[in-house]
């Protein structure tokens, strides 16, 4: 476990079990964004979003009394993540909350980008290796979304409630930056020989269920806080 989990871990109040089973989850140099080979095929993939039409009706569930969004712009051993979910926990048990009072909202954009897809993007696209990301014992590259629980078997309960997808299941909202997407866009490209309409509809389907495109991260940031979320630099 990296020494800036670890000490968060610590700070945030785990027990020195959680912090056992949760040790070197992921193993990691600072990571980077995935490259685009050329300006012109980010504008060109940029240009096919704009295609889309984007999906705000999220804000319509910031509804608690206790509002909070959490800015995600680099992995960080996942840090960002689960601060979402320490947050969460803390608010509920210090202030006796009800299931409700709180709305989360996690925006993940810019080099975390990685962090939206599910396992099957990182095994087949070696996002580990590209990223020079090392799986929870440290020897290989990682293989799967270490943010996710099928990413390792051994996390205790304590540990694995933080997790990006059991944070989903308890009503947070997670967002996704369209801009960033498009990196993952050039990779499935370059990979499978697609054309940038095709590898953008193939990307989207790699994209852990529940997480919503915007525009870009920004954008996503601006309208939670709009919807009344306190912005809260998570990285």
């Amino acid at each position: 476990m990296s020494s800036d989990r670890r000490i968060f871990l610590k700070t945030a109040g785990l027990s020195a079990a959680a912090l056992a089973s949760a040790s070197s989850a992921l193993h990691a140099a600072e990571p980077t964004a995935l490259p685009l080979d050329t300006v012109a095929e980010e504008l060109e993939a940029w240009e096919q979003a704009r295609a889309e039409t984007w999906d705000t009706s999220w804000t319509k569930k910031v509804t608690g009394k206790h509002k909070a969004m959490f800015d995600v712009p680099e992995i960080r051993d996942g840090v960002g993540i689960f601060r979402a979910g320490i947050w969460g926990r803390q608010y509920t048990e210090v202030l006796k909350l009800a299931p409700g009072d709180l709305s989360t909202v996690i925006v993940i954009r810019h080099a975390a980008i990685p962090l939206a897809m599910n396992s099957e993007f990182w095994a087949t696209y070696g996002v580990g290796k590209e990223l020079k990301l090392k799986d929870e014992k440290g020897k290989k590259w990682a293989m799967s979304n270490p943010m996710l629980s099928n990413a390792s078997t051994d996390m205790q309960n304590s540990f694995s409630a933080l997790l990006l997808d059991k944070q989903m299941a308890n009503g947070a909202i997670v967002l996704g930056c369209g801009m960033a997407f498009n990196q993952i866009v050039s990779t499935v490209a370059k990979q499978d020989k697609l054309k940038p309409a095709e590898a953008r509809e193939k990307a989207k389907s790699f994209l852990i269920p529940g997480v919503i495109l915007q525009p870009s991260g920004i954008f996503a940031n601006v309208m939670a806080e709009e919807a009344g979320c306190a912005f809260v630099n998570a990285v």
